[in-house]
C-alpha cells in the first residue's frame, strides 16, 4: 500500500507519517517511509536522535550518487534513465521502530522545467518506491501532488490530507483534494490534527461535507506531543498518548479493510 500524506505547513503531518510507519512496521509490514518535504524532519518523529538524523545527506544533495547515476560526460546533459534500486538498499536509514527512511531532498514541480540531475534521480526514485516495489510506502510531502509526477501520482493508493481548523488549512485541504482527485488517486481523504475543542472539530468537518471531501477521522490536541517535540523526543513512542492512538486507529481501518 502506497499513502502521500500532504497539507499545509504546520497541521502536524510529519507526525502523522511517522505514527503511521511505526504501526505498520509494528504489525510486522516491511515499511519505508519518504521525507519528501522540504524542510525533512521525519526522522526525528521516527525515534532517531538530532545528532543522528543531521548525518543524514538528502538523495538529491548527494552529489556523488547523483553524478553516477545521470552523468554523459557532457556538460548540462544528463543521462534520464538509470536504476534506482540500490539507492534503498544502500542509503535508507534505519530507525528504532523498523522503519526504513529515506530522506529526498527538495522535489521540484514536474512542471518547473528542471532537468537536473538531482531532480532526475528524486523523480526516478519516487516513481520506484511507489509504482515498482511491494513494501508499505509512506511520502511526508509538501502541499500538493506536482511533485509526484502525473505517472507516479496515480499509483497511490491513498492520498491522505491533513489539516487543522484554521480557514487557511481547510483551503489548502481543498486545494489538494482537487489535484489528487484529478490526477486520479485512488483515495483521497481528510483527517483533522490538533482538534482541541467541538468547535473546532465541527468546523473540519462541516467544511468536508459542504466540499464533497471524504473525513477519515478526527486527531485530539495533545499536550504531550508538545512537551516530547520540545525536548527532542518523539511522541510516537508513547502508545497511551490520545494522539497515537488515533493516528493508529486509522491505520488500523487499512488494514482491517474499513
Amino acid at each position: 500500500m502506497k499513502i502521500a500524506i500532504s497539507g499545509k505547513g504546520g497541521v502536524g503531518k510529519t507526525l502523522i507519517a511517522g505514527g503511521l510507519g511505526c504501526f505498520f512496521a509494528g504489525k510486522g509490514l516491511k515499511t519505508i517511509a519518504i521525507d519528501a518535504d522540504p524542510s525533512p524532519n521525519l526522522a526525528l518523529t521516527l525515534g532517531l536522535l538530532p545528532e543522528e538524523a543531521r548525518k543524514i545527506v538528502p538523495i538529491s544533495d548527494n552529489k556523488e550518487l547523483v553524478e553516477s547515476k545521470t552523468s554523459t560526460g557532457f556538460s548540462g546533459v544528463y543521462r534520464l534513465t538509470f536504476t534506482v534500486d540500490d539507492i534503498v538498499r544502500d542509503f535508507s536509514v534505519n530507525t528504532p521502530c523498523d522503519v526504513s527512511l529515506i530522506v529526498m531532498g527538495t522535489v521540484k514541480s514536474m512542471d518547473s522545467g528542471c532537468t537536473c540531475g538531482g531532480n532526475a534521480v528524486v523523480r526516478a526514485l519516487l516513481r520506484h518506491l511507489i509504482v515498482e516495489r511491494n513494501e508499505m510506502v509512506l511520502v511526508d510531502m509538501e502541499a500538493g501532488v506536482e511533485h509526484l509526477g502525473r505517472g507516479t501520482a496515480k499509483n497511490v493508493d491513498v492520498m491522505l490530507i491533513v489539516t487543522d481548523s484554521s480557514i487557511k488549512s481547510l483551503e489548502t485541504a481543498r486545494h489538494i483534494n482537487l489535484l489528487a482527485t484529478n490526477a486520479g488517486i485512488k483515495q483521497v481523504s481528510i483527517v483533522g490534527n490538533k482538534v482541541a475543542n467541538e468547535p473546532q472539530r465541527n468546523a473540519i468537518v462541516s467544511f468536508a461535507e459542504k466540499n464533497n471531501m471524504t473525513m477519515l477521522g478526527v486527531i485530539p490536541f495533545d499536550e504531550y506531543v508538545v512537551e516530547t517535540e520540545m525536548k527532542g523526543e518523539t511522541p510516537i513512542k508513547n502508545k497511551g498518548a490520545s494522539s497515537v492512538k488515533s493516528i493508529e486507529k486509522i491505520g488500523a481501518t487499512w488494514l482491517n479493510g474499513t
